[in-house]
Protein backbone atom coordinates (compact mmCIF):
# COMPACT_ATOMS: atom_id res chain seq x y z
CA UNK A 1 0.00 0.00 0.00
CA UNK A 2 1.58 3.26 -1.11
CA UNK A 3 2.05 6.06 1.41
CA UNK A 4 -0.16 9.07 0.61
CA UNK A 5 1.49 12.24 -0.64
CA UNK A 6 2.72 14.63 1.99
CA UNK A 7 0.10 17.10 3.17
CA UNK A 8 0.61 20.72 2.13
CA UNK A 9 1.42 23.13 4.94
CA UNK A 10 -1.66 24.83 6.40
CA UNK A 11 -1.98 28.51 5.66
CA UNK A 12 -4.61 31.18 6.31
CA UNK A 13 -7.66 31.28 4.11
CA UNK A 14 -7.40 33.81 1.31
CA UNK A 15 -9.18 37.11 2.11
CA UNK A 16 -11.53 36.65 -0.83
CA UNK A 17 -12.49 33.07 0.00
CA UNK A 18 -16.32 32.90 0.08
CA UNK A 19 -18.02 32.66 3.45
CA UNK A 20 -21.57 31.71 4.37
CA UNK A 21 -24.15 34.46 4.17
CA UNK A 22 -24.34 36.91 7.06
CA UNK A 23 -21.29 35.74 8.98
CA UNK A 24 -19.57 38.97 10.06
CA UNK A 25 -19.16 37.73 13.62
CA UNK A 26 -17.22 34.60 12.70
CA UNK A 27 -13.93 34.16 14.49
CA UNK A 28 -11.95 33.22 11.41
CA UNK A 29 -9.55 30.38 12.03
CA UNK A 30 -10.11 30.49 15.73
CA UNK A 31 -8.02 28.02 17.66
CA UNK A 32 -8.39 26.33 21.01
CA UNK A 33 -11.31 24.80 22.85
CA UNK A 34 -14.65 26.47 23.40
CA UNK A 35 -15.49 26.20 27.11
CA UNK A 36 -19.17 25.78 26.20
CA UNK A 37 -18.51 22.83 23.91
CA UNK A 38 -17.70 19.26 24.84
CA UNK A 39 -14.35 18.47 26.34
CA UNK A 40 -11.89 17.46 23.64
CA UNK A 41 -13.74 19.42 20.95
CA UNK A 42 -11.67 22.18 19.45
CA UNK A 43 -11.23 23.83 16.10
CA UNK A 44 -7.79 23.73 14.47
CA UNK A 45 -8.91 26.43 12.06
CA UNK A 46 -6.53 25.27 9.35
CA UNK A 47 -7.00 24.03 5.81
CA UNK A 48 -4.33 23.28 3.22
CA UNK A 49 -3.70 26.06 0.71
CA UNK A 50 -5.58 26.29 -2.56
CA UNK A 51 -4.48 23.57 -4.97
CA UNK A 52 -2.20 24.22 -7.93
CA UNK A 53 -4.53 25.00 -10.89
CA UNK A 54 -2.63 22.43 -12.95
CA UNK A 55 -4.04 19.73 -10.68
CA UNK A 56 -7.56 20.44 -11.92
CA UNK A 57 -6.54 19.57 -15.48
CA UNK A 58 -4.58 16.54 -14.30
CA UNK A 59 -7.63 15.25 -12.40
CA UNK A 60 -9.86 15.79 -15.44
CA UNK A 61 -7.42 14.02 -17.73
CA UNK A 62 -6.98 11.02 -15.42
CA UNK A 63 -10.73 10.68 -14.83
CA UNK A 64 -11.38 10.88 -18.58
CA UNK A 65 -8.74 8.22 -19.24
CA UNK A 66 -10.39 5.90 -16.71
CA UNK A 67 -13.89 6.50 -18.05
CA UNK A 68 -16.50 4.10 -16.67
CA UNK A 69 -13.83 2.07 -14.89
CA UNK A 70 -13.84 4.54 -11.99
CA UNK A 71 -16.74 5.71 -9.83
CA UNK A 72 -15.93 8.73 -7.64
CA UNK A 73 -18.02 9.26 -4.50
CA UNK A 74 -18.08 12.62 -2.71
CA UNK A 75 -19.42 13.04 0.80
CA UNK A 76 -21.36 16.23 1.49
CA UNK A 77 -18.63 17.47 3.85
CA UNK A 78 -15.90 17.40 1.20
CA UNK A 79 -14.38 20.62 -0.08
CA UNK A 80 -15.64 22.03 -3.39
CA UNK A 81 -12.40 21.35 -5.27
CA UNK A 82 -12.97 17.64 -4.64
CA UNK A 83 -16.77 17.59 -5.00
CA UNK A 84 -16.47 18.90 -8.56
CA UNK A 85 -15.01 15.51 -9.60
CA UNK A 86 -17.59 13.36 -7.79
CA UNK A 87 -19.95 11.29 -9.92
CA UNK A 88 -22.43 11.32 -7.03
CA UNK A 89 -22.66 13.12 -3.69
CA UNK A 90 -24.45 12.08 -0.55
CA UNK A 91 -24.11 10.85 3.01
CA UNK A 92 -21.96 7.87 3.90
CA UNK A 93 -24.51 5.07 3.60
CA UNK A 94 -26.14 6.43 0.44
CA UNK A 95 -22.72 6.55 -1.23
CA UNK A 96 -21.79 3.03 -0.16
CA UNK A 97 -25.06 1.69 -1.57
CA UNK A 98 -24.58 3.60 -4.83
CA UNK A 99 -21.14 2.05 -5.19
CA UNK A 100 -22.66 -1.39 -4.77
CA UNK A 101 -25.13 -0.53 -7.53
CA UNK A 102 -22.29 0.11 -9.98
CA UNK A 103 -20.59 -3.31 -10.31
CA UNK A 104 -19.33 -2.38 -13.80
CA UNK A 105 -16.86 0.06 -12.19
CA UNK A 106 -13.84 -1.92 -10.94
CA UNK A 107 -12.49 1.12 -9.07
CA UNK A 108 -14.41 3.09 -6.44
CA UNK A 109 -12.70 6.25 -5.17
CA UNK A 110 -14.38 7.30 -1.91
CA UNK A 111 -13.82 10.95 -1.04
CA UNK A 112 -14.82 10.72 2.59
CA UNK A 113 -13.29 9.10 5.67
CA UNK A 114 -12.04 5.63 6.58
CA UNK A 115 -15.20 4.03 7.98
CA UNK A 116 -17.11 5.10 4.86
CA UNK A 117 -14.62 3.41 2.56
CA UNK A 118 -14.80 0.28 4.75
CA UNK A 119 -18.58 0.18 4.35
CA UNK A 120 -18.23 0.57 0.60
CA UNK A 121 -15.76 -2.33 0.51
CA UNK A 122 -18.18 -4.49 2.51
CA UNK A 123 -21.14 -3.73 0.24
CA UNK A 124 -19.44 -3.79 -3.17
CA UNK A 125 -18.64 -6.87 -5.25
CA UNK A 126 -15.41 -8.81 -4.77
CA UNK A 127 -13.94 -7.60 -8.07
CA UNK A 128 -14.36 -3.94 -7.07
CA UNK A 129 -11.51 -2.15 -5.31
CA UNK A 130 -12.21 0.77 -2.98
CA UNK A 131 -9.65 3.56 -2.71
CA UNK A 132 -9.43 6.23 0.00
CA UNK A 133 -7.29 9.09 -1.38
CA UNK A 134 -5.66 9.76 2.00
CA UNK A 135 -5.41 6.93 4.52
CA UNK A 136 -5.12 9.50 7.32
CA UNK A 137 -8.71 10.63 6.69
CA UNK A 138 -10.27 9.06 9.75
CA UNK A 139 -13.18 9.97 12.01
CA UNK A 140 -12.71 11.09 15.59
CA UNK A 141 -16.12 9.73 16.58
CA UNK A 142 -15.45 6.30 15.10
CA UNK A 143 -12.07 6.24 16.86
CA UNK A 144 -13.79 6.75 20.24
CA UNK A 145 -14.97 3.12 20.23
CA UNK A 146 -12.34 0.44 19.68
CA UNK A 147 -13.02 -3.27 19.43
CA UNK A 148 -11.19 -4.07 22.69
CA UNK A 149 -13.09 -1.35 24.56
CA UNK A 150 -16.45 -2.61 23.33
CA UNK A 151 -15.50 -6.21 24.21
CA UNK A 152 -14.65 -5.03 27.73
CA UNK A 153 -17.99 -3.23 27.96
CA UNK A 154 -19.82 -6.40 26.90
CA UNK A 155 -17.98 -8.33 29.61
CA UNK A 156 -19.24 -5.77 32.13
CA UNK A 157 -22.77 -6.39 30.86
CA UNK A 158 -22.23 -10.14 31.26
CA UNK A 159 -20.87 -9.64 34.78
CA UNK A 160 -24.00 -7.62 35.61
CA UNK A 161 -26.13 -10.50 34.30
CA UNK A 162 -27.88 -8.39 31.67
CA UNK A 163 -26.02 -9.12 28.42
CA UNK A 164 -28.85 -11.39 27.29
CA UNK A 165 -31.26 -8.44 27.54
CA UNK A 166 -29.06 -6.04 25.54
CA UNK A 167 -29.21 -5.50 21.78
CA UNK A 168 -26.24 -3.55 20.39
CA UNK A 169 -26.93 -0.81 17.84
CA UNK A 170 -24.09 1.03 16.14
CA UNK A 171 -24.23 4.24 14.18
CA UNK A 172 -22.96 4.07 10.62
CA UNK A 173 -20.08 6.29 11.80
CA UNK A 174 -18.18 3.36 13.30
CA UNK A 175 -15.37 1.08 12.21
CA UNK A 176 -15.89 -2.23 10.44
CA UNK A 177 -14.69 -3.96 13.64
CA UNK A 178 -17.51 -2.39 15.65
CA UNK A 179 -20.11 -3.16 12.98
CA UNK A 180 -18.87 -6.78 13.02
CA UNK A 181 -19.11 -6.90 16.83
CA UNK A 182 -22.71 -5.72 16.59
CA UNK A 183 -23.41 -8.24 13.82
CA UNK A 184 -22.05 -11.13 15.93
CA UNK A 185 -24.28 -10.15 18.85
CA UNK A 186 -27.49 -9.90 16.88
CA UNK A 187 -27.52 -6.14 16.54
CA UNK A 188 -28.06 -3.63 13.77
CA UNK A 189 -26.45 -0.59 12.14
CA UNK A 190 -28.36 2.70 11.91
CA UNK A 191 -28.04 6.07 10.22
CA UNK A 192 -29.16 9.43 11.54
CA UNK A 193 -32.31 9.16 9.40
CA UNK A 194 -33.41 5.67 10.47
CA UNK A 195 -32.20 5.58 14.09
CA UNK A 196 -35.77 5.42 15.44
CA UNK A 197 -36.63 2.45 13.24
CA UNK A 198 -33.42 0.70 14.29
CA UNK A 199 -34.19 1.27 17.97
CA UNK A 200 -37.78 0.07 17.55
CA UNK A 201 -36.35 -3.08 15.97
CA UNK A 202 -33.86 -3.51 18.83
CA UNK A 203 -36.40 -2.99 21.63
CA UNK A 204 -38.64 -5.61 20.04
CA UNK A 205 -35.79 -8.06 20.72
CA UNK A 206 -34.45 -6.90 24.08
CA UNK A 207 -35.21 -4.60 26.98
CA UNK A 208 -31.98 -2.64 26.71
CA UNK A 209 -29.80 -1.16 23.96
CA UNK A 210 -26.07 -0.51 23.87
CA UNK A 211 -25.76 2.43 21.47
CA UNK A 212 -22.39 3.01 19.79
CA UNK A 213 -20.45 5.30 19.41
CA UNK A 214 -22.37 8.63 19.41
CA UNK A 215 -24.11 9.30 22.69
CA UNK A 216 -26.02 12.30 21.33
CA UNK A 217 -27.77 10.55 18.43
CA UNK A 218 -28.73 7.74 20.82
CA UNK A 219 -30.00 10.06 23.55
CA UNK A 220 -31.84 12.40 21.18
CA UNK A 221 -33.58 9.53 19.43
CA UNK A 222 -34.52 7.75 22.66
CA UNK A 223 -35.87 10.85 24.40
CA UNK A 224 -37.37 12.85 21.54
CA UNK A 225 -38.67 10.01 19.35
CA UNK A 226 -39.23 7.04 21.68
CA UNK A 227 -40.46 9.04 24.66
CA UNK A 228 -37.77 7.92 27.12
CA UNK A 229 -36.78 10.07 30.08
CA UNK A 230 -33.22 11.32 30.32
CA UNK A 231 -32.91 9.20 33.45
CA UNK A 232 -33.48 6.08 31.33
CA UNK A 233 -30.11 6.72 29.67
CA UNK A 234 -26.65 6.18 31.17
CA UNK A 235 -23.29 6.96 29.58
CA UNK A 236 -20.62 4.25 29.58
CA UNK A 237 -17.11 5.72 29.72
CA UNK A 238 -14.62 3.18 28.32
CA UNK A 239 -11.73 4.92 30.08
CA UNK A 240 -13.06 4.22 33.57
CA UNK A 241 -13.55 0.93 35.43
CA UNK A 242 -17.08 -0.33 34.97
CA UNK A 243 -17.74 2.51 32.59
CA UNK A 244 -17.56 4.98 35.47
CA UNK A 245 -21.08 3.98 36.52
CA UNK A 246 -22.34 3.22 40.03
CA UNK A 247 -23.49 -0.27 40.96
CA UNK A 248 -26.85 -1.09 39.49
CA UNK A 249 -26.78 1.66 36.85
CA UNK A 250 -26.40 -0.77 33.94
CA UNK A 251 -29.21 -2.97 35.26
CA UNK A 252 -31.57 0.00 35.68
CA UNK A 253 -30.85 1.69 32.36
CA UNK A 254 -32.91 1.19 29.22
CA UNK A 255 -30.39 2.92 26.96
CA UNK A 256 -26.64 2.45 27.52
CA UNK A 257 -24.89 5.21 25.59
CA UNK A 258 -21.25 5.03 24.59
CA UNK A 259 -19.21 8.08 25.56
CA UNK A 260 -18.50 9.33 22.03
CA UNK A 261 -19.37 12.36 19.98
CA UNK A 262 -18.68 14.20 16.73
CA UNK A 263 -15.87 16.74 16.95
CA UNK A 264 -17.78 19.15 14.68
CA UNK A 265 -21.34 18.82 15.91
CA UNK A 266 -20.14 18.79 19.51
CA UNK A 267 -19.01 22.40 19.09
CA UNK A 268 -22.52 23.77 18.88
CA UNK A 269 -23.89 24.97 22.21
CA UNK A 270 -27.05 26.50 23.62
CA UNK A 271 -25.20 29.81 23.59
CA UNK A 272 -24.75 29.41 19.83
CA UNK A 273 -28.52 29.08 19.42
CA UNK A 274 -29.34 31.99 21.73
CA UNK A 275 -26.74 34.21 20.09
CA UNK A 276 -27.97 33.68 16.53
CA UNK A 277 -31.58 34.23 17.58
CA UNK A 278 -30.56 37.56 19.15
CA UNK A 279 -28.60 38.63 16.05
CA UNK A 280 -30.97 37.47 13.29
CA UNK A 281 -34.70 38.16 13.74
CA UNK A 282 -36.90 35.30 12.60
CA UNK A 283 -34.00 32.89 12.06
CA UNK A 284 -34.74 29.18 11.78
CA UNK A 285 -32.26 26.98 13.63
CA UNK A 286 -31.64 23.69 11.83
CA UNK A 287 -29.27 21.15 13.39
CA UNK A 288 -28.01 17.60 13.01
CA UNK A 289 -29.03 15.02 15.68
CA UNK A 290 -25.35 14.48 16.54
CA UNK A 291 -25.57 17.81 18.41
CA UNK A 292 -25.91 17.95 22.18
CA UNK A 293 -29.38 17.39 23.62
CA UNK A 294 -29.82 20.98 24.81
CA UNK A 295 -28.96 22.25 21.32
CA UNK A 296 -31.38 19.85 19.63
CA UNK A 297 -34.24 20.77 21.98
CA UNK A 298 -33.61 24.49 21.40
CA UNK A 299 -33.57 24.13 17.59
CA UNK A 300 -36.54 24.55 15.26
CA UNK A 301 -35.73 21.56 13.08
CA UNK A 302 -33.51 18.51 13.58
CA UNK A 303 -32.48 15.99 10.95
CA UNK A 304 -29.87 14.13 8.96
CA UNK A 305 -27.62 15.70 6.36
CA UNK A 306 -30.07 14.84 3.60
CA UNK A 307 -32.90 16.33 5.69
CA UNK A 308 -30.91 19.54 6.16
CA UNK A 309 -30.27 19.86 2.43
CA UNK A 310 -33.92 19.28 1.58
CA UNK A 311 -35.11 21.77 4.21
CA UNK A 312 -32.93 24.53 2.76
CA UNK A 313 -33.90 23.66 -0.81
CA UNK A 314 -37.62 23.86 0.03
CA UNK A 315 -37.39 26.95 2.26
CA UNK A 316 -39.09 30.13 1.00
CA UNK A 317 -37.02 32.91 -0.52
CA UNK A 318 -35.94 35.51 2.01
CA UNK A 319 -35.99 33.12 4.96
CA UNK A 320 -33.04 32.94 7.36
CA UNK A 321 -31.39 29.70 8.47
CA UNK A 322 -28.65 28.99 11.02
CA UNK A 323 -27.39 25.50 10.26
CA UNK A 324 -25.59 23.33 12.80
CA UNK A 325 -23.51 20.96 10.71
CA UNK A 326 -20.15 20.84 8.91
CA UNK A 327 -19.06 24.15 7.39
CA UNK A 328 -18.27 22.93 3.86
CA UNK A 329 -21.89 21.85 3.46
CA UNK A 330 -23.29 25.04 5.03
CA UNK A 331 -21.12 27.17 2.76
CA UNK A 332 -22.20 25.16 -0.30
CA UNK A 333 -25.88 25.56 0.65
CA UNK A 334 -25.42 29.30 1.14
CA UNK A 335 -23.80 29.67 -2.28
CA UNK A 336 -26.44 27.49 -3.97
CA UNK A 337 -29.35 29.46 -2.47
CA UNK A 338 -28.47 33.17 -2.64
CA UNK A 339 -32.18 34.03 -2.27
CA UNK A 340 -32.03 32.73 1.32
CA UNK A 341 -29.97 33.85 4.28
CA UNK A 342 -28.03 30.67 5.16
CA UNK A 343 -25.41 30.89 7.90
CA UNK A 344 -23.22 28.70 10.13
CA UNK A 345 -24.63 28.26 13.62
CA UNK A 346 -21.31 28.71 15.42
CA UNK A 347 -19.21 31.87 15.48
CA UNK A 348 -16.02 29.96 14.80
CA UNK A 349 -15.17 28.67 11.34
CA UNK A 350 -14.63 24.96 11.92
CA UNK A 351 -14.26 22.33 9.23
CA UNK A 352 -14.10 18.59 9.83
CA UNK A 353 -10.32 18.35 9.92
CA UNK A 354 -10.18 14.67 8.93
CA UNK A 355 -12.76 14.97 6.15
CA UNK A 356 -10.72 17.85 4.74
CA UNK A 357 -7.63 15.68 4.41
CA UNK A 358 -9.08 14.58 1.07
CA UNK A 359 -7.80 17.38 -1.13
CA UNK A 360 -7.04 17.71 -4.82
CA UNK A 361 -3.39 16.53 -4.57
CA UNK A 362 -4.51 13.27 -2.95
CA UNK A 363 -7.36 12.81 -5.42
CA UNK A 364 -4.99 13.35 -8.35
CA UNK A 365 -2.58 10.79 -6.87
CA UNK A 366 -5.42 8.24 -6.70
CA UNK A 367 -6.77 8.87 -10.20
CA UNK A 368 -3.41 9.03 -11.98
CA UNK A 369 -2.24 5.87 -10.20
CA UNK A 370 -5.39 4.03 -11.26
CA UNK A 371 -4.98 5.29 -14.82
CA UNK A 372 -1.50 3.67 -14.80
CA UNK A 373 -3.02 0.43 -13.50
CA UNK A 374 -1.65 0.91 -9.97
CA UNK A 375 -4.06 0.79 -7.01
CA UNK A 376 -2.87 2.90 -4.08
CA UNK A 377 -4.49 3.37 -0.67
CA UNK A 378 -6.90 0.50 -1.16
CA UNK A 379 -9.29 -0.22 1.71
CA UNK A 380 -9.86 -3.92 2.33
CA UNK A 381 -11.91 -5.39 5.17
CA UNK A 382 -10.92 -8.95 6.06
CA UNK A 383 -13.53 -11.57 5.12
CA UNK A 384 -14.63 -12.53 8.64
CA UNK A 385 -15.07 -8.93 9.76
CA UNK A 386 -16.86 -8.13 6.51
CA UNK A 387 -19.21 -11.10 6.99
CA UNK A 388 -20.45 -10.04 10.41
CA UNK A 389 -20.49 -6.34 9.57
CA UNK A 390 -22.55 -7.15 6.49
CA UNK A 391 -25.00 -9.04 8.73
CA UNK A 392 -25.56 -5.90 10.81
CA UNK A 393 -25.90 -3.78 7.66
CA UNK A 394 -28.33 -6.24 6.08
CA UNK A 395 -30.52 -6.07 9.19
CA UNK A 396 -30.65 -2.30 8.73
CA UNK A 397 -31.54 -2.69 5.06
CA UNK A 398 -34.42 -4.99 6.08
CA UNK A 399 -35.89 -2.49 8.54
CA UNK A 400 -39.57 -1.73 7.81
Amino acid sequence: MTTPVQDPRPVDLAPDQPTPTDLPALLLLGTGADPASERGVDCPGELPPASDPDLVERARAAKAALGDRVFVLGHHYQRDEVIQFADVTGDSFKLARLAADRPEAPYVVFCGVHFMAESADILTADHQQVVLPDLAAGCSMADMATFDQVEECWEALEDAGIAGDVVPVTYMNSSADIKAFVGRHGGVVCTSSNAKRALDWAYARGSKVLFLPDQHLGRNTAVLELGFALEDCVVYNPHRPGGGLPDGALRDARMILWRGHCSVHGRFSLDSVNDVRARVPGVNVLVHPECQHEVVTAADLVGSTEFIIKAIEEAPAGSSWAVGTELNLVRRLANAHPDKNVMFLDKTVCFCSTMNRIDLPHLVLSLESLARGEVVNRIQVDPETAHYARAALDRMLALP
